[in-house]
């Protein structure tokens, strides 16, 4: 996050004033900030058996509404001849067209759920097998046809069989996913004191099903007003830290589910004041810093990418909501910093967003904290940035942005940016077509150049003739930029230094 100024200044035609153009910038980037806490789509999971491939593979034909019928008189019979009907059911309530037709059928649901809420074992999971499978319908009017159901599977949570809380976990999920009706009535029922007792059950596979279906209930439209609160007030929070470790016994599943519900928490508007006082940034940092060691020494685990763009969003909305001087107590390991550029290195190629989540972090921390700008520069990452500068896909904007914070603390950070050849790297961002790129260019060399004026005739012919390129641009705003510093800094010192003829 960049620091705001106390008093907003005018925006001239000109655009001349540096403090200004930095203005713009920022305004830009707290929009960004708000951007990049997005959410990721919902999604649903349906559990598979270990008999599913073999024999529950969906039927190659829809059913028809007599086919249907016929099913259902069969799970209204008793004995055997209703297990094999039910087991026939589950696999038919697969297609979106044979759920419309179950729910529609007189006491179809009222049967089912007395089922699963009876007292024979095999009915019972065969029954919670069907409602799964009606569970993962993005259908809101099936959601709710499920409703008379939540009770029972609330109340099974705390049953004895790990497998049958996961399966009851995960229909919980994907209902709370598609109907507002449904999470009102499971926030009523008390499902958040639920998972937050879920959580703490030492099956690995029951912990990864709370968090999925905790980050459900987090993604919604309402979840800001009408369910963070509650999620802050049950102690979840704590469970959720504890959790994001890489060498968790509960699996790199749990910890992925973790890290999304504390982003999403941490997105919201809600107080997060909880979570500072919690430790959020210190175990999002020393999660990060084990990962990056792994990273850098090639011993990455299959979904390690997968929790760390989470848990870089958590310390990145951390940083811009709290800034550093909140954070600082929580956050004195500058190996985060070795981390988040193995990340960078490890990833670019294969997944250039956790690249991109990275320098965003990097930007965070670069903005508010001299002390991790100087460290920067003394674990030598200035090349290691001017490397990406050729990257597109928001790499070298990144870049870009905090190269100008690191410049902005002043002369002496700037002398240590063009000791280490920055301004070679500006020759070609300059010609870059990218109007952004170009924008962040113009002004992290007008920071430079106004800071440490007698640096400016290092900028060569090579860097000038790009400027006076730049003046043919059809952007106005930069045009103007490019002729401002030329006017001021360039051409006026070139002609200071000229000898005598």
């Amino acid at each position: 996050m960049w620091r705001l100024k106390a008093v907003r200044h005018k925006v001239h035609p000109q655009c001349g004033n540096l403090e200004e153009f930095q203005f713009k910038r920022r305004e830009y980037e707290k929009a960004l900030r708000k951007a990049r806490k997005d959410q990721l789509l919902v999604s649903k999971r349906l559990l598979q058996e270990e008999g599913d491939h073999e024999g529950m593979e969906i039927t190659a034909e829809v059913l028809s509404k007599k086919e249907v019928v016929q099913l259902f008189r069969g799970i209204q019979q008793s004995g055997e001849e209703r297990v094999n009907a039910l087991r026939d059911f589950r696999r038919a309530l697969r297609h979106k067209e044979t759920q419309h037709i179950f729910v529609k059928l007189e006491n179809s649901m009222h049967l089912l759920v007395g089922l699963f809420s009876g007292s024979n074992a095999v009915w019972q999971l065969e029954a919670a097998h069907c409602l799964h499978e009606l569970s993962h319908s993005d259908e809101p009017s099936i959601a709710l046809a499920c409703l008379p159901a939540t009770p029972y599977l609330l109340t099974y949570l705390s049953g004895q069989s790990a497998k049958f809380t996961e399966l009851c976990l995960y229909t919980l999920g994907n209902l709370t996913a598609e109907s507002e009706a449904v999470r009102k009535q499971l926030l009523a029922q008390g499902i958040v004191p639920a998972l937050a007792s879920c959580i703490q059950s030492p099956h690995a596979a029951v912990v990864e099903a709370v968090g999925y279906t905790l980050s459900q209930l987090l993604q919604a439209k309402e979840a800001p007003e009408k369910i963070i609160p509650s999620v802050l007030e049950s102690g979840v929070t704590s469970h959720l830290l504890r959790l994001l470790q890489s060498d968790s016994e509960f699996g790199i599943g749990a910890a992925i589910e973790c890290a999304w519900c504390l982003h999403y928490i941490i997105s919201s508007n809600a107080n997060t004041n909880l979570l500072m006082v919690q430790g959020a940034v210190s175990k999002c940092t020393s999660l990060l810093v084990a990962l990056g060691g792994a990273v850098a020494s090639g011993t990455t685990t299959e979904g390690m990418d997968l929790v760390i763009s989470p848990v870089l969003r958590c310390l990145g909305n951390l940083l811009a909501n709290h800034g550093m001087e909140s954070c600082r107590e929580q956050m004195r390991d500058s190996r985060v910093l070795v981390a988040l550029c193995a990340f960078i290195q490890g990833f670019l190629q294969q997944r250039p967003s956790v690249a991109r989540e990275s320098l965003w972090v990097i930007n965070n921390l670069t903005a508010d904290d001299p002390v991790f700008c100087s460290a920067v520069f003394y674990l030598n990452l200035v090349p290691v940035f001017m490397q990406l500068l050729p990257f597109s896909k928001g790499i070298n904007i990144m870049v870009l942005r905090l190269l100008c914070n690191i410049a902005e603390k002043g002369p002496v950070y700037c002398q240590q940016l063009q000791q280490r050849e920055i301004f070679s790297a500006l020759h070609a961002t300059l010609r870059m077509a990218e109007p952004e790129v170009v924008r962040l260019s113009l002004e992290l060399l007008h920071i430079i150049v106004a800071s440490i004026p007698q640096v400016a005739d290092e900028f060569t012919e090579k860097g000038i003739s790009a400027l006076e390129a730049i003046q043919y641009n059809s952007d106005e705003e930069i045009r103007l930029r490019a002729s401002y510093i030329l006017d001021h800094y360039l051409h006026k010192h070139s002609q200071v230094n000229t000898p005598a003829v």
